[in-house]
């Protein structure tokens, strides 16, 4: 059984899951849970602190190069798998490379209107990282998206306009073509390759 009873004492326990829950993904290795309590408690008491700002923020600084170097080797292992996955795709018989490095594959011809820069159409897609992982399927929500030509990745927008209505592409879009140096999210780190499966289901 707890031994916070009071409501005030839920509340606070609750202030505290949140700022752990904040800190469980770890900004930096190394974090110490013990001196994050010790400056929270000296803070709150209005206690002088044990560590000086200067030491704090020479402290801050020290760690923010540490991260941002980790975060560029991260992106450069990133962009040379995807530069060698592209490599060795565009090997593949089935597959086909674009003058922007966009590739594809024909999953299902059709024949019929495209879409142009200026369309909005429906689609199901499915994608992955060259690894597999799934970052977003509409095929998994059970529900098709509806969304501008122009107002997409530019591989997409590139693709798109390839397909008639009916058609499923599997593309494999080149980081430039994609989120680039940006990423989108936790989901699709900076430099991702990334791979679809885009059904055109009609141009609305």
């Amino acid at each position: 059984m707890s031994k916070f009873t009071t409501l005030e004492q839920h509340a606070s326990y609750g202030i505290g899951l949140q700022m752990g829950q904040q800190l469980a993904d770890r900004p930096f290795d190394g974090l110490d849970i013990t001196a994050v309590a010790a400056g929270l408690a000296a803070a709150y008491n209005e206690e002088a602190p044990e560590v000086t700002e200067d030491q704090i923020r020479a402290a801050f600084t020290v760690i923010s190069e540490r991260m941002q170097t980790v975060e560029q080797e991260k992106a450069a292992a990133l962009a040379e798998a995807g530069e060698v996955f592209l490599t060795e795709n565009a090997k593949r018989a089935e597959v086909t490379t674009t003058a922007s490095g966009l590739q594809y594959e024909v999953l299902v011809a059709a024949e019929g209107e495209k879409p142009t820069a200026a369309s909005t159409v429906r689609t199901h897609y499915h994608g992955t990282l060259i690894d597999g992982t799934v970052f977003d399927s509409s095929y998994q929500r059970g529900e098709p998206a509806e969304f501008p030509v122009s107002g997409v990745i530019a591989g997409w927008t590139e693709a798109l306009q390839m397909m008639a209505v009916g058609s499923k592409l599997r593309l494999y879009v080149p980081h430039n073509l994609a989120y680039g140096e940006r990423g989108a999210g936790n989901a699709i780190a900076p430099f991702s390759t990334l791979i679809f499966d885009v059904e055109l289901l009609a141009i609305v």
